[in-house]
């Protein structure tokens, strides 16, 4: 059978009615980018913007142009990390959804 919808499609159409999904989303995006695979990381966390928040109103919050955010976090973008921790920092606040580190051995 073929795939009708498009793969992000569907996945932003789930994220924005499923509150479980979209935290997944998001925890799944610093999961990858903490195990440093970045291009990962950043490709799930832009699903989840554009799922939630959006690029308009994230480059508002963040006081950036939509489009230097669509390049923090295409795959071949560099964010700084006061970029990427303020963009982080700002979607835990939209989400009402913290995390917290904790160190293993």
């Amino acid at each position: 059978m073929p795939i009708t919808r498009d793969f992000r499609d569907t996945i932003q159409a789930r994220a924005k009615i499923d509150p479980e999904f979209r935290a997944g989303l998001f925890v799944e995006a610093i999961q990858a980018m903490l195990s440093g695979d970045t291009d990962i990381g950043k490709s799930i966390l832009r699903d989840y913007i554009n799922a939630t928040i959006g690029l308009d109103e994230l480059s508002k919050l963040e006081d950036k142009s939509p489009k230097s955010l669509m390049r923090m976090l295409s795959s071949k973008g560099n964010p700084t990390a006061k970029n990427l921790f303020g963009i982080v920092r700002t979607l835990q606040e939209q989400e009402g959804l913290y995390f917290e580190l904790k160190a293993l051995r």
